[in-house]
């Protein structure tokens, strides 16, 4: 591939990693706001309201996960990956500004089904953009970024907070107040940024190739790397889809199908896979 080809690659990548930067920062800036928004909350003798405000998000980010493979099937991955974006900047303003626990564990949940989405569609998108010989690394950014938001989380959270006297009471001090609000409103700064560079970006070629957008998808593929690029992507979305058709689900049941042809499908998509490095 060209130079300027790869470069474009890795901005698109980059910017799609930006989902698993917030999935980081998001799954964890919590832990450090976690005892002054009990102290605000009075949660401290009441561990199971702890609990939950603690792992609401996990709900969330079930149903976002459970929800976002089928709707980008049918809609494609930038509007998921457009959604992710949008509750993570309302998650981090409305948990932000809550003065009631309800309305904080609903903002939770909200920033959580945005983890549960931009967990599973950032990684697919960008493994559907990269080169098959390099795509490792490419999806590897996504975890790189992952783990930086999980820093950036910390050392946010540590900026923020200011030392609490022993004879202090948490609740009347400035963390108890406003710096957990701080902590979480700072998340917003990266999803407004996400949100704007996403329309940098271009819909998965594979998926438009699904829809049957064949020129729209090549044009896609030849801006990324090439006519040799496209015409090799192409190809193989085409021969992967022939082999998907031969295997269906009612098939693996019937009579000698799954030791033989299931076999023989298999091996078929192993070797085109093969090919395709």
């Amino acid at each position: 591939m060209q130079k300027t080809a790869t470069t474009y690659l890795l901005l698109i990548t980059f910017v799609a990693a930006i989902g698993g930067f917030l999935f980081g920062y998001d799954w964890v800036v919590i832990g450090g706001a976690k005892p002054f928004y009990e102290a605000y909350f009075h949660l401290e003798s009441d561990p199971a309201l702890q609990g939950w405000a603690m792992s609401s998000a996990i709900v969330g980010s079930f149903i976002g996960v459970l929800l976002s493979g089928g709707l980008a099937d049918r809609y494609g991955r930038k509007p998921l990956i457009y959604t992710a974006a949008i509750l993570f900047i309302i998650s981090s303003v409305g948990t932000g500004m809550a003065a009631d626990l309800n309305i904080f564990i609903i903002y939770r949940v909200l920033g959580g089904i945005g983890i549960g989405v931009a967990s599973n569609l950032a990684p697919m998108y960008i493994a559907e953009i990269a080169p098959a010989e390099s795509r490792g690394k490419f999806v590897s950014i996504n975890q790189l970024t992952i783990v930086l938001g999980i820093l950036a989380a910390q050392i946010v959270n540590w900026l923020i907070a200011k030392p609490v006297l022993p004879d202090e009471i948490i609740a009347t001090t400035w963390n108890g107040q406003q710096g957990w609000r701080w902590m979480f409103w700072a998340g917003a700064i990266p999803a407004v940024i996400f949100l704007l560079l996403l329309f940098l970006i271009p819909e998965s070629p594979r998926w438009l190739y699904n829809k049957g957008k064949h020129e729209e998808a090549r044009r896609i593929f030849l801006r990324m790397g090439g006519d040799y690029y496209a015409n090799e992507n192409m190809a193989t979305i085409d021969a992967a889809n022939k082999n998907h058709n031969k295997l269906k689900k009612r098939n693996l049941f019937r009579g000698n199908y799954c030791s033989c042809c299931c076999s023989e499908v298999l091996s078929q998509s192993f070797n085109n896979g093969v090919a395709s490095m």
